[in-house]
């Protein structure tokens, strides 16, 4: 894994939607702001809805440059951030993820739906082919990710993956832990 992500860009996935537990948009301002106040910068989806756009207002709002990465595609179904540092627009959604984990350091996981999954598992699956080497951060608000966890820790034990379960990512269940980690290196 990564040894230290201190200052460094840092990929946000999740939903374009906030959820119905409203810890999930409370976790995402609060991650956001950290995440600005602590001098990390951000790529992401490049929505202005959900929880990916709270956490570029808030890390915007505390001082982090925040790149969005958009397909065409997407552009009249999710609204694109009009105040971002930058703003990528790529052909399809491939181009999107390769662009944003060529530019992140690091990744952090946050609830979302059929996107944000395909998202972790991706970058997962990089990892493990040794594509990139990225740290990456679960945001496990509420339990939202244990089951996934504990079935991924079922793959492990049915010999079906190549390395550990914990030495895949880290979980964490508040924002202010995660940014300690990130903070240390």
């Amino acid at each position: 894994m990564m040894d230290a992500v201190k200052k460094s860009t840092i990929a946000i996935f999740c939903g374009s939607k906030t959820g119905n537990d409203p810890s999930f948009a409370e976790q995402a301002s609060s991650l956001g702001k950290m995440l600005g106040e602590s001098g990390f910068n951000i790529v992401y989806g490049g929505g202005d809805s959900g929880l990916m756009g709270m956490v570029a207002n808030q890390a915007l709002l505390h001082g982090a440059s925040v790149t969005g990465v958009i397909p065409k595609v997407l552009i009249p179904w999710e609204q694109y951030h009009k105040q971002l540092t930058e703003l990528i627009i790529t052909d399809d959604m491939h181009v999107r993820k390769k662009t944003m984990y060529h530019l992140a350091d690091a990744a952090i996981i946050l609830p979302g739906g059929m996107g944000t999954l395909d998202e972790l598992f991706e970058i997962l699956t990089w990892n493990h082919l040794s594509i990139h080497n990225k740290k990456i951060f679960i945001l496990n608000t509420n339990g939202f990710y244990s089951d996934l966890i504990n079935h991924m820790k079922r793959l492990e034990k049915n010999n079906f993956l190549y390395h550990p379960v914990a030495e895949s990512f880290t979980v964490h269940q508040h924002p202010d832990s995660l940014i300690e980690e990130l903070v240390r290196g």
